[in-house]
């Protein structure tokens, strides 16, 4: 399975990036949005873990949208619209679970990821 992961932490995308591909994985990285959704559109993922707070603009300072911005060009899209997204945030109240479902995130992960159990199961809900 192939995973597109849209993450701008360098830690986060190691750590991420290690354990997944010990589980078997395939994985691909983006740092910023629209470097993904180009990844995304050429790469053709199984699966894409979307932080939500992506950098954005020539000033390279997060974006609280930027990732919901992307997941929404990438629903918007024929070729990407298939695409299973699970968000990766911190925020996780009633209102920013709405606001995830509603850019068109398939489900969410909270961050700090831990137990990293919860997310393989969540990504295993999408293999094909």
């Amino acid at each position: 399975m192939r995973i597109l992961l849209i993450e701008d932490d360098a830690d986060n995308i190691s750590l991420l990036t290690r354990l997944l591909e010990h589980h078997g994985y395939e994985i691909a990285v983006a740092d910023h949005a629209e470097a993904g959704l180009e990844k995304a559109r050429s790469g053709k993922p199984d699966l894409i873990l979307m932080d939500l707070e992506l950098p954005e603009g020539p000033d390279g300072q997060p974006d609280p949208n930027a990732g919901l911005n992307a997941t929404r060009a990438l629903k918007a899209d024929e070729a990407t619209a298939g695409i299973p997204v699970i968000a990766l945030t911190a925020h996780t109240m009633a209102q920013h679970r709405e606001r995830i479902a509603a850019a068109g995130c398939d489900d969410l992960q909270e961050k700090p990821i831990f137990p990293f159990q919860s997310l393989l199961d969540k990504i295993s809900r999408f293999r094909k």
